[in-house]
C-alpha cells in the first residue's frame, strides 16, 4: 500500500470482520509538532495477548483467502521508517485500537492519500456500522481546525433511504470533501 488512507481502509475492514458495531477513525496532522497520527478504534472481538503479538507478523493472518497479512506490519514499517511507530491496544471482547504516527515532514513518510474517499467508501460499504470520522489539523502557529462526521445524525435524517442513493452519495461526498478542504494546512517550515 502506498498511502496511509489505504491502510486505514484495510484496518477498518478488519474491524468490520471482527464484529465491530462502532468504529472511530482519527487523522491528526500537526505541523506545529511535526506529527501525523492516524488511528482506528473499534468495539469488536478484540484479541488475546498472543494474537496481538502475531498480528505484527507479516506471515500471520486470520483471513482464509490468503496466507499472509501484510497490512499492519507494512504500516508499522512505514511509520518506523519516518521516525514514528505503531501501537496496538486490544482486549478480548472489548475491541482494538491501532495507532500509527509519523514525523510529518520526514522525506520517507508515505502520503496520507485520499482520506475523504476512504471515509465515503466505508460509510457506503458498511451502513450497519456506526462510523465516526475525525480529521484534525494544527498549523505551524498552533491553531487547530477539526472536521468530524458522526453518521448517526445522517442516518436519523435519511431514515430508510440508503447511502447509495445517487443524491445522498453526492451529498455525502460533497460534505466530506468540503469538511476536509476547510482544514487545508500550509506546509511551510
Amino acid at each position: 500500500m502506498r498511502e496511509i488512507a489505504l491502510h486505514l481502509l484495510d484496518i477498518a475492514e478488519n474491524s468490520v470482520a471482527a464484529g465491530s458495531r462502532n468504529i472511530h477513525i482519527d487523522v491528526i496532522e500537526d505541523l506545529h509538532n511535526d506529527l501525523l497520527k492516524v488511528s482506528v478504534t473499534d468495539d469488536g472481538r478484540g484479541m488475546d495477548a498472543e494474537t496481538a503479538k502475531r498480528v505484527l507478523d507479516p506471515f500471520y493472518t486470520t483471513r482464509t483467502t490468503r496466507k499472509v497479512g501484510l497490512g499492519i506490519p507494512l504500516l508499522k514499517l512505514a511509520a518506523e521508517q519516518s521516525e514514528g511507530g505503531l501501537s496496538l491496544e486490544t482486549e478480548p471482547g472489548k475491541g482494538t485500537r491501532i495507532e500509527a504516527y509519523f514525523r510529518h515532514s520526514h522525506i520517507d513518510r508515505m502520503p496520507l492519500g485520499d482520506v475523504g474517499t476512504t471515509f465515503l467508501t466505508l460509510l457506503v460499504s458498511y451502513p450497519h456500522i456506526h462510523w465516526v470520522f475525525k480529521y484534525q489539523t494544527t498549523a505551524n502557529d498552533g491553531s487547530t481546525k477539526t472536521f468530524e462526521l458522526d453518521d448517526e445524525e445522517i442516518k436519523a435524517v435519511l431514515g430508510d433511504t440508503p447511502f447509495t442513493e445517487p443524491d445522498v452519495l453526492k451529498f455525502l461526498r460533497g460534505m466530506i470533501e468540503e469538511g476536509i478542504a476547510n482544514l487545508t494546512l500550509q506546509t511551510e517550515f
